[in-house]
């Protein structure tokens, strides 16, 4: 892979010196870091009192730095050795005039990508794309039992987690979905991937399927899991609270793109505690499935912070992706028929997601599809019931894990619900 490789950052790391780091190994293949100066200064620490002052004195308390040093710490829960990577991807799509989409700068941008390697001969390539609002460090529950089975590679998409965020100035549906379609085959080329199978989760649902229906030659296996943009007509309450004035305005602010991490800015150094109380809630008392032990909510809890607070990027193309409701402005269920890579959706009995809309975009595929539900487990499945995931997961890919052994005896927690020929 291209890039600079890591397993620990100094918490002391500017952003600027991360930016010249990178910048000094982009033209590298597999070397670290070319300058040992370079490496002795990112490692120096600050001061801790020092340290501690400028954190108290931010208004809104996280920085690039703080981003690394969270998923580090979160990913500290997990076993299976990994390796670190900010993956260059250039300034913009080859033969585009822009960069990045009209960004106010032309410097080289990167994805943050990890890699679990089992070293088992002839596994596969699993990769893993996060949704809105998230980052790879999501699915810190899964990585294990699946880097078992799989090579396993996660990313942060442009704009979100500890990859690079560039201004969003998309003015458009086909521009926005191109930020992450075309940023995503930038990645894929840097790291030479070919016939993969390729996972994407609610808006990672989506951008996978955009990617598969763009580039379906570089795929083996589709999984989208609980994904956005397979429903066409907003639903009956959707529509009764938009005749509401609550609905009028909560869609004005939706189409104003005030997104819930800007909200989490506003709160300041109030954040931190607010993300904190959902995360207890939406994985603790209000979780469908298995709750977060009481280190996985601390850790979950800081991570999801830092991802959230920092400089907006990735998470502005929601408004144009997306009209309020999370309905998709080009939905995937009229392109169907174009589908040329085989795929399994995967749901939550209780996913917010229709899992309906999985089905009627099989029916209408000409390559096997099939539908699975996870009980116990809502659009965040794979936190829900990791057990359950790794189940559906394994069942979709077992002809390409045919030399691991008979697997049925993992296919009892997951109800398949539909089936294509």
């Amino acid at each position: 892979m291209r890039g600079w490789s890591w397993t620990r950052m100094a918490e002391g790391t500017s952003e600027i010196e991360i930016e010249q780091a990178i910048a000094s190994t982009a033209v590298t293949s597999t070397n670290t870091v070319s300058s040992a100066s370079m490496v002795e200064k990112m490692q120096e620490p600050k001061s801790p009192w020092l340290t501690r002052w400028q954190q108290a004195l931010r208004w809104i308390p996280t920085s690039t730095d703080a981003i690394l040093a969270s998923e580090q710490r979160l990913l500290s829960l997990v076993k299976t050795p990994y390796v670190q990577e900010q993956v260059s991807i250039g300034s913009g799509p080859p033969g585009s005039n822009v960069s990045w989409f009209r960004s106010s700068s032309d410097k080289s941008r990167f994805i943050n990508t990890i890699t679990f390697d089992n070293n088992l001969k002839g596994s596969p390539t699993l990769v893993m794309m996060h949704g809105y609002a998230a980052s790879q460090g999501f699915f810190f529950r899964n990585f294990d039992e699946l880097a078992a089975h799989f090579r396993v590679i996660a990313i942060d998409q442009l704009g979100w987690g500890a990859s690079s965020r560039p201004d969003f100035t998309c003015k458009s549906t086909e521009e926005a979905e191109a930020w992450f379609v075309e940023s995503f085959e930038e990645w894929r080329k840097a790291n030479n991937l070919e016939n993969f199978i390729l996972l994407g989760h609610s808006l990672g649902g989506y951008i996978a399927a955009k990617y598969a229906l763009k580039y379906p030659e570089h795929l083996q296996h589709l999984i989208l899991v609980g994904p956005a943009g397979f429903t066409q007509e907003k639903s009956d309450w959707i529509l009764k609270l938009m005749s509401t004035w609550r609905g009028i305005v909560l869609n004005h602010l939706w189409e104003s793109n005030f997104t819930p991490q800007k909200f989490v800015r506003t709160l300041g150094p109030w954040g931190p505690d607010l993300v904190r109380k959902y995360t207890g809630v939406r994985f603790g008392t209000q979780s469908v499935g298995n709750v977060l032990n009481e280190e996985e909510s601390k850790l979950l809890s800081d991570y999801a912070y830092h991802t959230l607070a920092a400089k907006p990027s990735g998470e502005l193309c929601l408004k144009y992706i997306f009209s309020f409701g999370a309905y998709a402005r080009s939905p995937l269920l009229k392109s169907s028929p174009e589908w040329k890579v085989r795929t399994s959706f995967i749901y939550g009995t209780d996913d917010w997601m229709d899992y309906k809309g999985g089905v009627e975009a099989c029916r209408k595929m000409d390559v096997p599809g099939e539908v699975i539900r996870v009980p116990q487990a809502g659009h965040f499945v794979f936190l829900d019931n990791a057990k359950g995931f790794h189940s559906a997961v394994l069942y979709s890919c077992q002809e390409y894990l045919s030399s691991q052994g008979n697997m049925q005896h993992l296919f009892d927690d997951f109800i398949k619900v539909f089936k294509s020929p």
